[in-house]
């Protein structure tokens, strides 16, 4: 078989005819070096609206970024029409690299993680205090995926109304979460809205809570003008709300500081399979250092781990360890426990 090296001349090489008479495939791509830049707002069935400059346009990923997919809150490059004309379509021609992404998985055992949303700065876990009953479990579970992708924890807690947040508070004091409490009147009123948009400003924010505890309502109270529909029905038998968020949305926050809010659906389950259990450890700088008397492979909850003595020499607070190791168990536990 006769092979041919770097400087082949050009006559010398057979080339199979092409009996559609295009232009032969090639390997080399276009930089698109003159792509718009956008932020995705949204993605329904395979179309992604996107933001460049002032306007909405519509477009879809380009078939060379293979399986890749853009996710709402990613920075992407778009050719084509960018008019935003309605029946124009553009084309994603490259997906910028993201600085924070929160992950999740249908449940424990599925190995098919699904990105929520990219870019975001914080993560707002919303709980209602009664009417569902607060999910620890499932707070836990949004935390570590937080803690995992880069995102800061905010925990809002609505329907004060109904019954006191004492409880809660006390489980995720060690914790030093940033908290909002928030009652039914306070979100009619606005009241809510105002203390919940000061942790806001200037950032990205995505919420995230299960069915019914009145994440959309506030989403609704913070951008006015972009309303989405909201439950007000939480089944009497199972304490869960319905659905009424399908799909997640980037919505602008109306402030001097600026910012985005991404609602996204309520959730059931947030499976954590993609986590790996030892970069939790990192959301607590203040027992990082005592991990290094630690054994290999250490799960830091068990016999031989170096941060017993290190808690009990005075370095760090007893409650942060439990609540360390409180977060590091729930992959061994349903949200619901």
């Amino acid at each position: 078989m006769r092979r041919y090296g770097k400087h082949t001349d050009e006559d010398d090489i057979r080339s199979r005819p092409n009996r559609k008479g295009n232009r032969p495939r090639t390997h080399i791509r276009p930089k698109h070096e003159d792509a718009a830049e956008g932020l995705v707002l949204t993605v329904d069935r395979g179309r992604l609206t996107c933001l460049v400059e002032d306007r909405v346009v519509t477009a879809m990923k380009a078939r060379e970024l293979g399986r890749k997919a853009a996710v709402v809150g990613d920075r992407v490059a778009l050719v084509g029409d960018l008019s935003g004309a309605k029946d124009t379509l553009a084309r994603i021609v490259r997906i910028e690299e993201r600085t924070s992404v929160l992950r999740r998985t249908a449940d424990d055992d599925d190995p098919y993680e699904r990105v929520v949303v990219a870019n975001a700065d914080q993560l707002a876990i919303v709980t209602a205090l009664a009417d569902p009953e607060p999910r620890p479990r499932l707070i836990d579970r949004c935390l570590v995926a937080a803690f995992d992708g880069g995102l800061t924890p905010l925990l809002v807690m609505t329907k004060s109304d109904l019954a006191p947040p004492d409880e809660l508070l006390g489980l995720y004091g060690a914790l030093d979460i940033p908290y909002v409490v928030t009652s039914r009147e306070e979100l009619e009123n606005g009241d809510a809205a105002d203390r919940v948009r000061e942790h806001l400003d200037g950032k990205v924010t995505a919420f995230v809570g299960h069915s019914g505890v009145g994440k959309t309502t506030l989403v609704n109270a913070l951008v006015p003008e972009d309303r989405r529909r909201t439950t007000g029905h939480v089944n009497a038998v199972t304490g869960r709300g319905r659905h009424t968020t399908t799909s997640a949305l980037a919505l602008p926050l109306s402030s001097d500081e600026g910012g985005w809010v991404v609602d996204t659906p309520g959730v059931r389950s947030f499976g954590l399979a993609h986590i790996d259990p030892s970069r939790v450890i990192h959301a607590f700088p203040d027992l990082e250092p005592g991990t290094e008397g630690c054994p290999r492979a250490c799960s830091h909850d068990e016999p031989d781990c170096a941060l017993d003595a290190w808690v009990a020499e005075g370095h760090a607070d007893p409650a942060r360890l439990y609540s360390l190791r409180r977060l590091l168990a729930t992959r061994e536990r349903t949200e619901g426990d």
